[in-house]
């Protein structure tokens, strides 16, 4: 039998991942589709009038095959793909909008929603009547006619431009890489060299080979000598996407851009970031930008300040030239061992992969009682590892994580799930994953992290936590099922812990003598923080604006005439580029998630910079009476309340832009 449709007898109802074969997947999504189908049909052809129960409720099981078929298939499509798996998405991708169109424009099935008040509903059910009758609303369920038709047809258009869009870049960091030869080497620490050492063999070559997973090119830009490839590794790290032939995506962004014009203005709205906002907490692009150039000022003035001293290091090095982006991150390298005499090789045997998942844990222990036990499961990859998490006695979740880059992964960090929370007639709990593409070491060598990478491990599981922590009845609003700008809070408030020095004193360990980083090395380590933050700071906001532009404005003819017109109005230094050119722009061409979100990040940081102030008003990072209120509003609340009102039962008030700017260190 299909193991997808069969029952999973495994632990904790894991997928049967040794049994799952890749011919399993076209037939199990045709089953769940057809039985999901029928379910919908069966309520709205009901004869009894609607009730939450028979309408809502019975919506929130209709999909439950088709659920557990697509969390497998969409995990590994984006953690360890296939040629097969690929054109398996690109054929299923339209026709699961096609559905997902059916169901949210079936006139009986709205007329049933709608008919639905929250009178006599506990305060979740009406909240997750008030997000159906929305979702239903912004996808076309009101439109009649040829408009509803060509609705149906744009969405099933952007599934197809989006799951092309991802594949392109996929293969654009594939194919591309660079062979080392020990000339090439010199410079580079031994970390960086074993992973290029690493990347060759993972793609069955000899030698040293860089390819453009950010957490090799990102090192070999900060410690080459050799300008000449720095220039030539960070023209192809940038132009993904933007190489001519099958895989440019410069044409499907600009078909995606007007695509989503169309679907806005049908719905009634002025641009599709209007659109988009309007569920969000931000609410309007003007709110956005008002925050977005607030943070511009201060941190463009930190940038150009840090170039000209960047600038004088290039010229003392006999090289008489403007400073280029393949530059930057060579001599703030030099600057930040320079400043706060700090060298990331001499760092990084501190931030050992497994100290620091052991860190992450151990933080969710103190903070919230949790425990993680290794699981000795079947998972999808020999590089995943699972973990049994408990609160106390009570299993709240599985949790898996895949750290290390490979060619079947795409780039990037992120977490997702292969099953969601709910407790509707039974106890369901999650299981969720973090991917992330840290380069990996060669056999019986430890990995070793950045700073910056810890923090992105952090981040992630931050994530995970929204995830596991989910306490709620309806799937519908579970763990991360929430506002695109309030879902950036609970993974980085959660970055911070791993700044806490008792945090870094216990678990920033050395990967081969196991002592403690020194308390030297630690103080320097605090003290540039915010090291080159105005670099960071002014690479993000310039990707975030360029979205909000694409969003608002006129749809462009010409995608990187458009980007670089709305870099010229933002005065982008000409020492920086975006931190996601346009064409590999994936968080808002892959799919519709951030798209005109991106700002998201930036706004939640708001919050997690006054969120961790409270630990800080408490005089305890680990403050008990603090921690419970943070599990109760936010990590476990899911989709319960409204954002804002989440938020300020655990603050108080909502914050203001002032805790950003002091948290970058742009501000008193």
């Amino acid at each position: 039998m299909n193991a997808l449709l069969a029952p999973w007898n495994t632990p904790f109802k894991l997928p049967p991942f040794d049994q799952i074969k890749e011919a399993d997947f076209g037939p199990a999504f045709e089953a769940a589709l057809t039985e999901a189908r029928q379910n919908t049909t069966t309520i709205a052809e009901r004869n009894e009038a609607p009730n939450f129960a028979n309408t809502i409720e019975a919506m929130e099981q209709a999909e439950a095959a088709l659920d557990r078929v697509a969390g497998v298939f969409f995990n590994l499509s984006g953690a360890d793909s296939t040629p097969a798996l690929e054109a398996l998405q690109r054929e299923l991708s339209p026709k699961l909008a096609a559905y997902q169109s059916e169901i949210m424009m079936n006139a009986k099935l709205w007329a049933r929603v709608r008919a639905l008040t929250p009178e006599g509903l506990s305060a979740e059910q009406a909240r997750v009547l008030e997000l159906y009758q929305k979702m239903f609303r912004r996808a076309g369920a009101e439109l009649e006619g040829p408009a509803k038709s060509r609705f149906a047809e744009i969405m099933q258009r952007l599934a197809t431009l989006g799951t092309g869009f991802t594949q392109n870049l996929l293969a654009d960091e594939r194919d591309w890489s660079m062979p080392l030869t020990e000339r090439d080497l010199k410079g580079l620490p031994d970390d960086v060299i074993s992973a290029a050492k690493s990347a060759a063999e993972e793609r069955g070559e000899t030698g040293h080979v860089l390819t453009l997973s950010r957490s090799l090119i990102t090192p070999f830009l900060q410690f080459s000598p050799r300008r000449d490839l720095r220039e030539t590794a960070f023209k192809a790290w940038v132009a993904r996407g933007e190489n001519g032939g099958k895989t440019d995506n410069t044409a499907l962004a600009l078909e995606m851009l007007a695509l989503r014009n169309e679907r806005a203005k049908l719905l009634g709205y002025e641009n599709f970031a209007a659109y988009k906002l309007d569920g969000e907490m931000a609410k309007t692009p003007e709110a956005v930008r008002a925050l977005l150039m607030q943070v511009w000022a201060p941190a463009k003035a930190a940038a150009e300040a840090d170039a000209t001293r960047l600038t004088e290091m290039m010229h003392t090095d006999g090289i008489n030239e403007a400073l280029k982006p393949w530059d930057w991150r060579y001599y703030a390298a030099k600057l930040q061992k320079e400043m706060h005499d700090l060298d990331e090789a001499e760092v990084k045997p501190y931030f050992g992969l497994d100290n620091m998942i052991k860190a992450a844990f151990d933080v969710a222990s103190r903070l919230f009682g949790l425990s993680f036990t290794p699981l000795d499961v079947p998972l999808y990859h020999a590089d995943a590892r699972a973990w049994d998490v408990k609160m106390g006695d009570r299993h709240i979740g599985v949790f898996i994580g895949d750290y290390f880059a490979r060619s079947s992964k795409r780039s990037g960090a992120w977490c997702s799930r292969f099953r969601a929370q709910s407790s509707m007639g039974q106890e369901i709990r999650p299981i969720t994953v973090n991917v992330c593409n840290f380069a990996k070491p060669p056999k019986s060598q430890p990995a070793l992290l950045t700073f910056d990478d810890a923090r992105t491990l952090f981040h992630e599981f931050g994530h995970a936590l929204h995830s596991l922590m989910s306490d709620v009845t309806y799937g519908f609003i579970s763990g991360t099922s929430v506002a695109r700008d309030f879902v950036e809070l609970p993974s980085q408030l959660y970055e911070h812990w791993l700044s806490v020095p008792e945090v870094l004193t216990k678990h920033a360990r050395h990967v081969e003598t196991g002592a403690p980083m020194p308390g030297s090395m630690l103080k320097r380590l605090k003290a540039a923080e915010n090291f080159d933050m105005g670099f960071a700071t002014v690479e993000f906001i310039s990707s975030a604006i360029v979205d909000l532009d694409f969003h608002t404005g006129a749809v462009p003819n010409d995608l990187m005439a458009a980007q670089a017109a709305s870099l010229a109005a933002l005065g982008m230094p000409n020492s920086i580029t975006m931190r996601h050119a346009s064409p590999h722009f994936a968080h808002i061409f892959s799919g519709d998630g951030y798209a005109a979100g991106y700002y998201s990040y930036m706004w939640s940081e708001v919050m997690d910079a006054d969120a961790f102030e409270a630990f800080v008003e408490a005089g305890d990072p680990f403050d008990g009476e603090t921690a419970a209120r943070l599990a109760k509003h936010i990590y476990t609340a899911g989709g319960s309340k409204d954002p804002e009102a989440l938020y300020s039962a655990f603050r108080g008030e909502m914050p203001k832009v002032e805790a950003l700017l002091k948290g970058r260190g742009f501000g008193a």
